[in-house]
């Protein structure tokens, strides 16, 4: 894997499979955090009332650390895990995929089901954009306002986010630094005596 990019998904997308009459909606979504995740799942379950199963697999962060499967009452290793593969296959992370099944019927056994999750996964992550994005690591910056102009100056040069900030007499800023620029920044902002720099 490369050590300053990883592939996510661009927008949300749905697929469908069917088989033997059981509906498989496949929901993909790019995702930042377990709280997200848990806001989706919420909303799913809420606009899929009547379906017998939501599984699900995601992977967060770009060390491929953090992940999470769940069957949801299918036969263990039949729904979670090839989601998970599906999204591996293709090198993902900070993603999401949630399968809703309706059941028709007909049991599909565990051979089946592992073709459904793993099938309907891979269409709806053919068809949403795949994009890479910059790993970024992300620091606490604490200065005097009137540093302000001078670190925005920097956080512009050296294409940072600013995740989020507090401006009083003195600005509490959180920075998400390109990882490939990361030596740069620092440097820059170290010649500022007044910033306090600090890894989150």
């Amino acid at each position: 894997m490369n050590e300053e990019f990883y592939y996510t998904i661009a927008q949300p997308v749905v697929a469908e499979f069917k088989d033997r009459g059981s509906r498989f909606l496949a929901y993909a979504y790019p995702l930042t955090s377990v709280d997200d995740f848990k806001a989706k799942m919420k909303l799913l379950k809420e606009e899929h009332p009547k379906a017998v199963h939501h599984c699900f697999a995601y992977r967060l962060g770009v060390d491929g650390n953090t992940f999470r499967v769940s069957d949801d009452g299918e036969p263990s290793g039949s729904a979670g895990r090839p989601i998970l593969g599906q999204i591996d296959s293709k090198q993902l992370c900070n993603v999401l995929v949630v399968v809703v099944r309706y059941f028709g019927g007909t049991l599909l056994g565990v051979p089946g089901l592992i073709n459904a999750y793993k099938t309907v996964t891979s269409l709806a992550l053919q068809t949403t954009p795949i994009i890479q994005k910059q790993i970024e690591v992300n620091y606490q910056l604490h200065f005097d306002y009137t540093r302000m102009n001078d670190v925005m100056m920097i956080v512009k040069q050296y294409n940072c986010t600013v995740v989020k900030q507090e401006t009083n007499l003195f600005c509490d800023v959180e920075i998400s630094i390109p990882k490939n620029r990361l030596e740069e920044v620092l440097f820059k902002l170290g010649e500022m005596h007044t910033v306090e720099v600090r890894k989150l």
